[in-house]
């Protein structure tokens, strides 16, 4: 399959065969790494990797997959470029266009993103903005396909603030690979009507369903996987009281495993976790949480992505 020169902005432009493909490109590059294999693919390539906000994950992610493949990732913060600062973000797209082979971007807007990738001239990755956490979503999916070894009518709820990036980017993950996809979250904290509407478009395509509900009980029985976030993302700190006002009915914890009324429910988060705010000590502790099988899936997907995007593979 080509993807060659691709960016990804959100996952809505990759069609459910093609995320198919990369999870099973990273599959592959999972099993290498495990087995110690060195393949150098690329050698004599550069990485931009610009961070507006702090990272462990994406940033560890994208630096050693691109390192041990023998590419040489350049870390550029907003204190270290003049991006929309005293040069513009289309300018700035375009330098360093000229000088890497491919862009990482972690930030707050998307706009900032889209506008990279129209500029640049070489494949951007969307490393998380306000909006999307494409790349996450490609790691929980793959985390989905090594428990269960499908991902096609598997039951995904997400617990907790329905409107922030990872309950977006879910929606879209979950509707292209045919997962139905319930958000439990107060009203006051529900996703875009609009937003949701495109996706059960998306949805209708693999034969899944999208809910949006307060409603617990009713909503969570099958589930196959519990998924839960921060209350309060980076940047909203000064709404975090207000946060757990309202969103403390909604923690995950064993009473809230127990009521999917399935053994087999694993619960997921992409870190980093408040534990006892979203989700108790003994359920992120426990034997169903998965959250470090995603966490060390970010790094097995980034490097499938970058392999596929720029001719690698």
């Amino acid at each position: 399959m080509n993807l060659l020169n691709r960016s990804l902005l959100t996952l809505k432009e990759f069609s459910s065969d093609e995320i198919a493909y990369l999870l099973d490109l990273s599959e592959m590059v999972k099993a290498e790494k495990r087995k110690k294999i060195v393949k150098q693919r690329f050698l004599g390539m550069t990485l931009a990797m610009i961070f507006e906000k702090r990272s462990t994950r994406t940033r560890c992610a994208f630096e050693t997959a691109f390192g041990e493949e023998g590419g040489h990732p350049v870390f550029l913060s907003t204190d270290d470029i003049q991006l929309g600062a005293k040069e513009s973000i289309e300018d700035t797209a375009r330098v360093l266009g000229r000088m890497f082979d491919a862009i990482e971007f972690r930030g707050y807007k998307q706009e900032t993103v889209e506008i990279l990738a129209k500029y640049a001239g070489v494949p951007v990755y969307n490393g998380l903005t306000d909006m999307y956490h494409p790349t996450q979503v490609l790691a929980d999916l793959m985390t989905l396909k090594e428990e269960f070894g499908y991902l096609k009518g598997l039951k995904l709820v997400y617990m907790g603030d329905g409107r922030n990036n990872m309950a977006n980017s879910l929606a879209i993950g979950c509707a292209k690979m045919g997962i139905d996809y319930v958000i439990i979250s107060p009203e006051e904290l529900f996703p875009d009507e609009q937003y949701i509407n495109e996706i059960k478009e998306i949805a209708k395509k693999s034969g899944s369903s999208i809910t949006v509900t307060s409603k617990i009980e009713d909503n969570i029985v099958g589930a196959d996987a519990i998924y839960t976030d921060v209350w309060a993302s980076m940047g909203e700190e000064a709404k975090a009281l207000e946060r757990i006002r309202l969103l403390t009915p909604y923690q995950v914890n064993q009473d809230i495993m127990d009521m999917t009324k399935n053994k087999k429910c694993i619960f997921m988060h992409c870190l980093p976790a408040v534990k006892g705010q979203e989700v108790s000590f003994d359920v992120i502790e426990g034997p169903s949480s998965r959250v470090w099988d995603e966490a060390e899936n970010r790094k097995h997907t980034i490097k499938a992505l970058m392999l596929a995007t720029l001719g690698k593979a």
